[in-house]
């Protein structure tokens, strides 16, 4: 079984924690299959319009380094078959296996809802964090520009703001980030899982290339923007080999932060990986999974406060050693920038002044 071309999940058969029900071939599928050369036939990525009543999410986890977040879009056409957000789609009676990656949200009132939050007389400045669930250059932030927008509020408004991507799309805004950056107020992390584009393609097969995100990575610190290299998921046998060699990528490039995140597996995403890892390294894919869960007390994704982000055993000390001579190797330091709040001022509503 091969996933559909240029997907990352091999089906939608994921079992899911609120019933949802299978998709199956029906028969007109199956007979579609054998008239176009035997081939598994393109899935299209449909886009449908969200009108949320709000946009900034709030969190207190001790786990996370922000306790705010905006996502503009829901599920990715990344197609990372490890993403951690990939169960966020049983929410709406979708799978979290090929639908997370074909069948996306968009919320292009993102902006306008943002502004209205800011405005609020109790509101407090701290950073807001995107790409924190679904990455804010996906392929339909070309169409929709909602990040776009998102950082012009945040530009008009003094209020600063971190980004997450795998993708080199983050250039497009380098107008916005470079004026961002010289009043301290964004920082971009662009994660790097490997430095093997035909692994890449495998495994986040709708991202940019791994160059082409080291690329970006030299050309944020080019124009004076905090960049930081995140090697995140580290996947046990399979991409923790490119440890050192990303560092030192990045480090040549001038980037001088840096962080790592061992692989999660919470709800539904387990099974894809396993199934992934049966189509694609069935030699190695109960070494891969006896690797994680021994890191995870045992199971396949520890849930827990506190724990759930540091992986524990003698793999997850080893990858930790690795990574911290690595950095003192090639001259890096920890993922804390320090960011301005005090220039934030509230926005300016339907074209009302404020009368103090």
């Amino acid at each position: 079984m091969q996933p559909p071309r240029g997907r990352g999940a091999p089906t939608n058969h994921v079992p899911s924690r609120f019933g949802l029900a299978a998709r199956e071939e029906d028969g007109d599928w199956a007979d579609a299959r054998a008239d176009i050369d035997g081939a598994m036939p393109r899935l299209q990525t449909t886009v449908t319009i969200e009108h949320p009543r709000s946009i900034l999410s709030f969190n207190a986890s001790p786990d996370i380094p922000f306790d705010r977040s905006i996502n503009a879009y829901r599920g990715c056409e990344h197609g990372c078959v490890y993403c951690y957000a990939r169960p966020t789609h049983a929410w709406q009676d979708l799978s979290p296996g090929l639908d997370f990656e074909t069948k996306l949200f968009a919320k292009p009132d993102a902006a306008r809802l943002l502004r209205a939050t800011l405005a609020k007389p109790g509101y407090r400045p701290a950073p807001i964090a995107m790409g924190t669930n679904t990455d804010p250059y996906q392929p339909i932030e070309a169409r929709f520009a909602i990040t776009r927008s998102v950082l012009e509020v945040c530009l008009e408004t003094g209020h600063p703001v971190t980004i997450t991507t795998k993708s080199d799309r983050v250039l497009r805004d380098l107008d916005l980030l470079g004026e961002l950056a010289r009043a301290r107020l964004v920082a971009v992390a662009i994660s790097v899982t490997s430095l093997d584009a035909d692994l890449s393609r495998k495994l986040e097969p709708r991202a940019a290339a791994p160059a082409k995100r080291l690329t970006a990575l030299e050309a944020l610190v080019r124009a004076g923007v905090p960049a930081h290299v995140s090697v995140a998921p580290v996947i046990p046998a399979i991409t923790d080999c490119f440890i050192e060699d990303i560092l030192e990528q990045a480090a040549q490039r001038g980037v001088r932060s840096a962080n790592w995140i061992m692989l999660r597996l919470p709800h539904e995403v387990a099974p894809l990986m396993r199934e992934w890892l049966d189509v694609h390294y069935p030699d190695r894919a109960a070494k891969v999974m006896a690797i994680v869960q021994s890191v995870r007390g045992g199971r396949d994704n520890d849930p827990s406060f506190h724990t759930r982000m540091k992986p524990q055993g003698v793999w997850a000390d080893l990858i930790r050693s690795r990574f911290r001579l690595a950095m003192k190797r090639f001259g890096m330091g920890g993922s804390k920038f320090d960011l301005d709040c005090g220039q934030f001022r509230r926005p300016e509503m339907d074209g009302q002044m404020r009368l103090l």
